[in-house]
């Protein structure tokens, strides 16, 4: 649901080239991190467009204003040693600041993002660290309690922008009311009776369908099925573009590990 034209809805003033590289970004970090939903990617694309003024911005631009100055000497962000205030300015969509936080999401990333901070703002990595902070504010089931003010404190501290947060999720949850939305995913419980829909967790015999879904969808686009997923899932799509999965017989204590799927 991530690409280059919502984004460019969003801000009209991106060039296809860049609202693509930003929207590959986004649309996997999103998907790792279980964005999966209308209401959870209108919420999270609408705080990062506040943040970055429509993915224009992926580094906070310096004045020093009075309130930037005050970054210097923060023990609450880590910033110990001079200059701190300045190098670890507010980049990426999320706007990450101080040493302490890139310390923080670095090591959750796998990146030096303490000794490379300008690192924060290429759009791959802006895009995984506004993913990895969502998570760890528990974003997504504020996102679907429709919580955004609340939303909005977790990541702002207080309700700065509240107006424009606000304008972009209308803008937003418009632009998606008019994209034709894939049908469900349903389960197929162990002992094969009637499936269930996926409840938004992101495992079912062993596979992480937060990012297995949108793989199968692009696999099997028509109706039709049963087919044979690595060894441990039966794929069926139906008319309505429901996708259902079925756990394969597999020894529980050897699970088989997924391979490209097989029509």
């Amino acid at each position: 649901m991530i690409n280059s034209t919502l984004l460019r809805t969003i801000n009209p003033r991106l060039s296809e080239a860049r609202a693509a590289e930003i929207a590959r970004g986004l649309s996997a970090a999103a998907a790792g991190a279980g964005i999966n939903t209308p209401a959870r990617i209108t919420a999270f694309l609408a705080q990062l467009a506040h943040e970055s003024c429509g993915f224009r911005y992926a580094e906070e631009l310096w004045g020093p204003t009075s309130a930037q100055r005050r970054y210097e000497g923060r023990a609450d962000l880590g910033n110990t040693q001079p200059g701190d205030g300045y190098r670890y300015r507010g980049r990426g969509w999320i706007q990450l600041t101080g040493r302490h936080n890139y310390r923080k999401f670095g090591q959750l990333l796998g990146l030096d993002l303490e000794g490379n901070p300008d690192l924060a703002a290429r759009p791959d990595v802006a895009a995984r660290l506004a993913a990895a902070y969502w998570t760890s504010r528990g974003l997504n089931s504020l996102s679907d309690q429709g919580k955004f003010r609340e939303i909005t404190r977790r990541i702002n501290g207080g309700y700065n922008g509240y107006a424009d947060r606000l304008r972009y999720h209308t803008l937003i949850h418009e632009a998606l009311k008019a994209v034709p939305q894939p049908g469900r995913v349903l389960l197929v419980p162990m002992g094969g009776s009637d499936p269930v829909p996926w409840d938004g967790r992101s495992r079912y015999n062993s596979q992480d369908l937060t990012a297995l879904v949108p793989q199968l969808r692009q696999a099997y686009p028509v109706p039709g099925g049963p087919w044979e997923y690595g060894g441990v899932l039966r794929v069926w799509v139906r008319q309505n573009d429901d996708l259902v999965l079925e756990r394969l017989p597999v020894d529980p204590t050897n699970d088989i590990p997924a391979t490209p799927p097989k029509k």
